[in-house]
């Protein structure tokens, strides 16, 4: 698959499923990379490349999450050809409801299921000050103290900073001046995920996703804080999960006639 929007590490063309990845603030599509592997065959994996990170780096990123969902339902429509669903991390959880809530209102392809990680209910405000109004070296220590997810080989080089420091900033800014507005819920079963330890994103705020869906409602929560998913057995324990809620959406396959 060619396609500046999305990147699949070996594409898997004829798998009947396809999953559209969303990642977290400041984070590019590489945090999806061991997924491919880890996920049965008949998924194809495909994580969004968002502009100003990894192989977009030289992009102006896009700081309104009301403009990454109008483009994304645009740009991914016609890779949704089959059934498919929609995971997101933190930041990229909120897209990934914003995303299905315009294919759902579009009336065309929508997702057979939304999985949310590591992200409050979109109706629940921050309690916290924003970030994006602030300096770089008070941003990045906001960013450590609340989410932790900026490695420590990063902060340690100022000019790898410098580049990812605009991507950060635009995804903290669509963020925090995104508004929740009211909707119909959407007609597929969302999944929230978590980790115990994310005081980010609570078992009781996750639960706040179940409004969002007429169809069914389920949290799982992993241990781990914010980013509970980049250690390798809970991820492992998660991938397991999410090949479960992914094989209901595979078609039925016709039984082979008798020889």
């Amino acid at each position: 698959m060619s396609a500046p929007w999305l990147l699949n590490f070996g594409a898997r063309r004829e798998a009947p499923v396809r999953l559209f990845c969303l990642s977290s603030a400041g984070s590019g599509a590489a945090m999806y990379r061991s997924w491919r592997d880890a996920l049965p065959a008949d998924v194809d994996v495909c994580a969004v490349q968002l502009p100003g990170r990894e192989n977009r780096l030289r992009e102006t990123p896009i700081a309104s999450m009301a403009t990454l969902a109008d483009t994304l339902a645009v740009e991914l429509r016609r890779w949704m050809d089959r059934p498919f669903a929609l995971f997101g991390h933190s930041m990229g959880a909120q897209l990934a409801f914003e995303l299905a809530r315009r294919l759902h209102a579009a009336g065309g392809p929508r997702p057979g299921l939304l999985m949310v990680s590591a992200r409050r209910a979109p109706q629940l405000p921050d309690q916290e000050p924003p970030l994006h109004t602030l300096s770089d070296d008070d941003l990045l220590a906001e960013v450590g103290r609340r989410y932790g997810g900026i490695p420590a080989e990063v902060l340690q080089h100022r000019d790898l900073l410098d580049l990812l420091l605009p991507g950060l900033r635009a995804d903290l800014t669509a963020i925090e001046t995104h508004r929740h507005v009211d909707a119909p819920p959407l007609r597929c079963p969302i999944v929230a995920y978590g980790g115990t330890a994310d005081t980010r994103a609570a078992p009781a705020q996750l639960d706040g996703w179940a409004v969002h869906t007429s169809a069914a409602f389920r949290r799982r929560c992993f241990a781990g804080g914010h980013f509970y998913l980049q250690d390798d057995t809970v991820r492992g324990a998660l991938l397991a999960d999410v090949a479960q809620g992914l094989r209901a959406l595979q078609p039925l396959r016709a039984p082979e006639a008798a020889g």
